[in-house]
């Protein structure tokens, strides 16, 4: 493959090809590109979501984009300690876990 593996593509694409090229073309490629809001913004919704509906999951890889697009780890802790209030508090402390892990993550020497 000629062009960089996406990560839909590393995630699911040997599986389910379709979903990582629809994920691809239409999440990633259209909807987020979208000029209604930033990328900031749509990091912080999607988080947030993400949180309130307890998809741990993807949690980790939007949190990790969430501070490529411009948030900053104390925004992300208080949105995590926001919603401990609204959407449930094992829904935050489990977030709020995974920021710790994405963080040290970004911490850590990286091997080029």
């Amino acid at each position: 493959m000629s062009e960089k593996e996406s990560a839909a593509q590393k995630a699911v694409g040997d599986v389910a090809p379709k979903l990582a090229d629809l994920t691809d073309r239409v999440l990633f490629g259209d909807v987020w590109e979208r000029d209604g809001l930033s990328p900031r913004d749509r990091s912080l919704v999607t988080v947030a979501a993400l949180i309130a509906l307890y998809r741990s999951d993807q949690l980790g890889f939007h949190l990790k984009l969430a501070l490529e697009n411009g948030l900053s780890k104390e925004e992300l802790t208080e949105t995590i300690t926001h919603l401990a209030f609204y959407a449930g508090w094992p829904s935050a402390m489990s977030a709020v876990g995974q920021l710790k892990a994405v963080l040290a993550s970004a911490d850590a020497p990286q091997d080029h």
